[in-house]
């Protein structure tokens, strides 16, 4: 690896990577992180690159708690570098992380919501704190449905009926129903989890790379969302995102402390129940 980033901090053990998410003050996704993670991304496409990468989080409270809705025009710009101006969103941005020719872990602790989630959900493999992880998709809670994969990989993981109630009532889902309902693989106790996960990515990285990238490649054909189902589930998201509902009800939790360590982002899934209705 020979690119230097912003946003991500980077070791690397023989055949393992490990690149930790540091974006204070919340971690955030922003330009900032949309550019290192194109940036990480070419790089993990090159045939010298690790065979097995883990996702972790720098921050205890927050993986990813979602994107930065003050600066959705400039994130969206830097997701376009990784695809072009067709593909600028951060859907079809995800969508690379699951077709990179590497096996991609993520080790969750805290928060992942919205895009949050959807970057966990394009990994090949999650792993959760028991304790201490939360995932959710608040945006049908804000007022727009979610438009980074989350329909298409929740839907084909959990079924219809598991999957409507994850997006349709924007609720915090701890580990352990995160893990019955699929959104993880294993739910694992908080002590255990770091070892767990080094330890599979070592037994991975041992294997013989073409096995690793033809057998991925093979699952990936039959689960993964064809790009023009990312493509209209990014442009819906897009569309609706700038309406005056959203504005209202974002306005509304930017006066309950959005966007700051405290409880409203803590709890979002319970703020977002508490809103005033918008038609």
């Amino acid at each position: 690896m020979t690119a230097s980033y912003e946003t991500i901090d980077i070791r690397q053990d023989g055949n393992v990577l490990t690149a930790i998410f540091h974006a204070p003050p919340m971690n955030l996704i922003g330009p900032e992180v949309v550019r290192d993670l194109v940036a990480l991304l070419h790089e993990l496409s090159q045939p010298a690159a690790p065979r097995v990468v883990i996702f972790e989080s720098a921050d205890a409270d927050f993986f990813f708690p979602h994107v930065d809705m003050t600066k959705v025009p400039e994130y969206t710009a830097e997701a376009a570098k990784a695809g072009g101006p067709g593909d600028a969103s951060l859907g079809m941005l995800f969508r690379k992380v699951s077709r990179l020719p590497v096996v991609t872990i993520a080790k969750l602790r805290g928060r992942a919501r919205g895009a949050g989630s959807e970057f966990l959900l394009a990994c090949d493999m999650r792993f959760a704190s028991r304790e201490n992880a939360i995932l959710g998709q608040p945006e049908v809670g804000i007022g727009t449905p979610p438009g980074a994969g989350a329909i298409q990989h929740l839907t084909r993981l959990m079924g219809r009926g598991r999957a409507l109630e994850a997006v349709l009532t924007s609720s915090d889902f701890d580990a352990d129903l995160a893990e019955r309902y699929g959104w993880v693989n294993r739910a694992i106790p908080d002590a255990e989890l770091d070892e767990f996960v080094a330890a599979i990515a070592t037994r991975m990285s041992r294997f013989p790379r073409d096995a690793l990238v033809a057998a991925k490649s093979a699952i990936n054909e039959i689960s993964l969302p064809a790009p023009a189902e990312v493509r209209a589930d990014a442009a819906l998201f897009q569309q609706l995102v700038r309406g005056q509902g959203v504005r209202r009800r974002t306005a509304e939790l930017f006066e309950r402390g959005f966007q700051t360590r405290g409880a409203t982002e803590l709890s979002l899934g319970e703020a977002l129940g508490h809103l005033d209705a918008v038609d």
